[in-house]
C-alpha cells in the first residue's frame, strides 16, 4: 500500500500497470545517461551549447527526471487529493507519446540534426504532457479538498507545458529560412531552462516533498501558509525573471528574482527542517537521508547561479565552467538525489501492494523495504556522492582525468541503482 493510506482505501491509488513503465523506463534512461556521460566526458572541457551535452541534458531531464516523476504523481496524486485518477488510459497514453519522443528527440541532439527525429520528438513529448495535464486536471477537479499540494502539482504541470512548448519552438527554429523567434534560440535558452528547472523540478518537488517528507518522516508537522508563501515566491520569481529579461529588457533588476527564489527554497529548507525536528520516529533511514541531503543540494546551484550573474554583471563575461557546473548540479546533484532516495520510499510500496494487498493480516509477510538489497543501496550512495563532487570538480579546473573518474562513479551509481529497481520490480511473493 501507499504510505498513508490504509488497506482498505486503496481504490484511490493507481494501479501499477500504469506506474510501473514509468519507473523502469526513467532507470534505463539514468543508466543511458551516466554511459553518455562517460563516453562523452571531453564535451564538459568546452562550452555547454554542443550536441553530447544537450543531448545527455535531455536524457536526464526528461528521460530520468520526467519520467520517473510523471509515473510516481500517477500512485501519489490521487492519495493527496483523496480522489482517484481520472482516466489509466490517458495515463497509459502519456508514457507511450514520452516514451518514442525521448529517444527521437535525444538522437536528434545528439548528431545535432533538428529535421525530422527531433521535431517529432518534441510533438509527442508535447502530446505526453498534454495527455498527462488533461488528466491531472480534470482527477484535480473531481476532488472535494482544496489542497495546497495539488496546486504545486498542477501548476508545475503547466509550467512544463510551456517548456515543452518553448523547446519544440528552439527546435524549428533551428530549421534553415525558418525563424520563429526574432533572436537565435541561444537567447532563449534560459528561458526553456529555468522554466524546466524552477517551474516544473522545483514546484513539483515542493508540492510532493512537502507531503511526503513529513508523512515518510512520521511528523505532525504542518504550514499551509508557509507552503503559500513558497509557491508564491517561486513563482513570482519566474514570472519576474521572464518580464525583467525578456519582456522590459531590465537585466540589472534580475536579482530581484532570484532573491525571490532563494527565499522560497530557504523556506522550504525549513519546512524540511522543521518536519524533521517534529517527527516521531527518530531513526531516520538512509532513503530519507539522501532525500533530505537533496534539499540541502537546492541551494548549491543557486549560490553557483548569483556567481554566474555576478561575473556576467561586472565583466561582461559568462562563466562557461560555472554555467555548466549549475547545469551538473541540479540534473546530477538536486534532481537525481532525491529520485535515488525516494524511488526506494515508493517503489517498494507499490509492489508490495502489488504481490501482499491480498494476503495482508492473513500471515507474515515481508516489510516493503526487504524488497530491495539495502547493501547495494549503500554502496550506490558511496558511489554517487564522490562522482558527483570529482565530476563537478573537473568542470570547474578542466582535468579530464578527474571528469572521466566522476563519470565512471556515476556509472557504477546507476548500474546499482538498476539493479535495485529490478530486484523490486521482479519480486516474487515469498511461500508461506
Amino acid at each position: 500500500m501507499i504510505p498513508g493510506q490504509s488497506v482498505g482505501n486503496t481504490a484511490k491509488t493507481t494501479s501499477y500497470k500504469v506506474v510501473l513503465p514509468f519507473y523502469i523506463y526513467a532507470a534505463i534512461s539514468f543508466l543511458v545517461s551516466a554511459v553518455l556521460l562517460l563516453l562523452s566526458s571531453e564535451a564538459f572541457l568546452g562550452h555547454y551549447f554542443q550536441p553530447k551535452i544537450l543531448a545527455i541534458t535531455h536524457m536526464m531531464a526528461l528521460g530520468w527526471g520526467t519520467m520517473i516523476i510523471l509515473g510516481a504523481s500517477h500512485q501519489l496524486v490521487p492519495v493527496i487529493i483523496e480522489q482517484k485518477l481520472h482516466s489509466n488510459i490517458l495515463a497509459y497514453c502519456s508514457f507511450v507519446f514520452a516514451a518514442i519522443g525521448i529517444p527521437l528527440l535525444v538522437y536528434g541532439f545528439y548528431v545535432f540534426d533538428m529535421g525530422h527525429p527531433a521535431k517529432w520528438g518534441g510533438r509527442f513529448i508535447l502530446l505526453a504532457i498534454i495527455t498527462y495535464l488533461i488528466n491531472l486536471g480534470i482527477s484535480i477537479s473531481k476532488s472535494k479538498t482544496e489542497n495546497i499540494h495539488a496546486i504545486f502539482v498542477f501548476t508545475s504541470v503547466v509550467w512544463l507545458l510551456i517548456t515543452a512548448s518553448l523547446g519544440l519552438v528552439l527546435v524549428y527554429n533551428f530549421s534553415p529560412g525558418l525563424h520563429l523567434l526574432p533572436h537565435d534560440s541561444l537567447h532563449y535558452l534560459p528561458l526553456h531552462v529555468h522554466a524546466g528547472i524552477i517551474g516544473w523540478f522545483l514546484l513539483l518537488t515542493i508540492g510532493v516533498g512537502s507531503r511526503l517528507i513529513p508523512m515518510f518522516l512520521i511528523s505532525k508537522y504542518t504550514n499551509k501558509k508557509l507552503l503559500n508563501w513558497i509557491f508564491i515566491l517561486i513563482n513570482l520569481s519566474l514570472l519576474s525573471y521572464i518580464l525583467l529579461f525578456y519582456v522590459a529588457n531590465i537585466p540589472q533588476l534580475i536579482y530581484l528574482s532570484w532573491c525571490m527564489l532563494l527565499a522560497g527554497i530557504i523556506l522550504f529548507v525549513y519546512y524540511c527542517r522543521s518536519a524533521y525536528i517534529q517527527r516521531i520516529r527518530r531513526q531516520v533511514d538512509d532513503q530519507m537521508k539522501i532525500s533530505l541531503l537533496s534539499v540541502f543540494m537546492m541551494l548549491v546551484p543557486i549560490i553557483l547561479l548569483f556567481l554566474v550573474i555576478l561575473i556576467l554583471s561586472l565583466f561582461s563575461k559568462e562563466s562557461v565552467s560555472l554555467s555548466m557546473s549549475y547545469g551538473f548540479l541540479i540534473l546530477f546533484g538536486w534532481i537525481t538525489a532525491i529520485i535515488l532516495g525516494m524511488t526506494f520510499k515508493t517503489l517498494p510500496f507499490i509492489i508490495w501492494n502489488k504481490v501482499y494487498h491480498r494476503r495482508s493480516g492473513m500471515g507474515k509477510t515481508p516489510n516493503p523495504k526487504d524488497l530491495f538489497n539495502d547493501k547495494v543501496f549503500k554502496v550506490m550512495g558511496l558511489a554517487y556522492l564522490p562522482a558527483l563532487i570529482i565530476f563537478v570538480a573537473g568542470i570547474l579546473t578542466k582535468i579530464l582525468l578527474l571528469l572521466q573518474l566522476g563519470a565512471s562513479l556515476m556509472l557504477i551509481a546507476a548500474v546499482l541503482y538498476v539493479f535495485n529497481v529490478f530486484k523490486v520490480v521482479t519480486h516474487q511473493a515469498i511461500k508461506q
